[in-house]
C-alpha cells in the first residue's frame, strides 16, 4: 500500500477529488496548510503598508491506495492540478506498513 499526499492550489482541490473518485479511489484526508517553495511568497499591500506574506496558502490531500492503483492516481493528481505555473504543488509517495479499520478491526487492503 502507499501513502500519496499531495500539495494543492486551493481551486485546484475540487479538480483533484473529482479525478481520483473517477479513477475509482475512495476516500481521502483534506487538510488547510501554509508553506513555499519555488514559488516563494508575495507581498501584499494593507492600509497603505506593504507586507511579505512568506508563506503561501495550499490544500494538502492525503489518500491510500494498493499498489496497482498508485500509478493511476498519481496521473490523475498531475493532471487535475496542472495549470503551468509556478506553485502548482508537489506529490509525496510513501510506504503503508499497515492500515487499521478500527470501527472492524479489519487490517491491510481490507481496511482501505
Amino acid at each position: 500500500m502507499k501513502k500519496i499526499e499531495a500539495i494543492v492550489r486551493h481551486f485546484k482541490a475540487e479538480d483533484v477529488k473529482e479525478a481520483l473518485v473517477s479513477a475509482g479511489i475512495q476516500g481521502m484526508t483534506v487538510s488547510e496548510v501554509r508553506g513555499f517553495g519555488r514559488q516563494k511568497g508575495h507581498k501584499e499591500i494593507y492600509r497603505g503598508a506593504e507586507y511579505a506574506v512568506d508563506f503561501v496558502p495550499k490544500v494538502k490531500l492525503e489518500v491510500i491506495v494498493s499498489d496497482p492503483l498508485c500509478e493511476t492516481a498519481l496521473e490523475a493528481i498531475t493532471e487535475a492540478a496542472r495549470t503551468g505555473q509556478v506553485g502548482d504543488g508537489k506529490i509525496f509517495v510513501s510506504e503503508v506498513a499497515t492500515v487499521v479499520r478500527i470501527r472492524t478491526g479489519e487490517t491491510g487492503e481490507e481496511a482501505l
